[in-house]
């Protein structure tokens, strides 16, 4: 059966427009790697008050974890980051925790959790600027952000994240 002309030319624009959609984001993903976003520069105070610039860590791939003590899927998460802190620790990986919350809060949790990555704590609107210069913009937690080797954001991202996702991002990068 002899299929109607309108229908063969909704199938060419159709597909006309699915190459011009996937020719799009392919440029637009040739230009975000052209485009590579350097980590900003930062100190903020450890739990001893020690102030820890995060030039300490260059060279190694670092996970950037904004979290709180009250945040549900900031608890969730934790156990996970620790899990692959010690797995690839030995590769040239370093997780870094900056915390949105009391430092006694946080001494406690650290300890409970057995939390084996730097965390940093300071105050609220320091904390919030360096979160805001990482690109969390609308002030979510918890909000991941992963640092290649040479210093380029290659992941920033409210929310959850689980280990599965982050090993499939950071073990191209060790």
């Amino acid at each position: 059966m002899k299929k109607p002309a309108y229908f063969i030319a909704f199938t060419l624009l159709f597909l006309l427009g699915l190459v011009s959609i996937s020719g799009y984001w392919g440029y637009k993903l040739l230009l975000a790697q052209e485009e590579l976003v350097r980590r900003p520069d930062f100190t903020l105070p450890d739990l001893k008050g020690k102030n820890r610039h995060n030039s300490e860590w260059n060279g190694k791939v670092v996970v950037v974890n904004f979290w709180a003590t009250w945040c549900p899927p900031c608890i969730q998460e934790i156990p996970q980051f620790v899990n692959i802190q010690k797995k690839y620790a030995d590769r040239g990986l370093q997780f870094v925790g900056i915390a949105l919350d009391t430092p006694e809060h946080v001494k406690d949790f650290v300890q409970r959790m057995k939390i084996n990555y730097p965390i940093l704590v300071a105050e609220e609107d320091e904390v919030i600027e360096v979160a805001n210069q990482f690109g969390d913009h609308a002030g979510v937690l918890p909000f991941t952000a992963i640092v290649d080797r040479q210093g380029n954001m290659v992941l920033q991202t409210p929310g959850e994240m689980d280990q599965a996702t982050i090993e499939k991002i950071i073990k191209p990068l060790l």
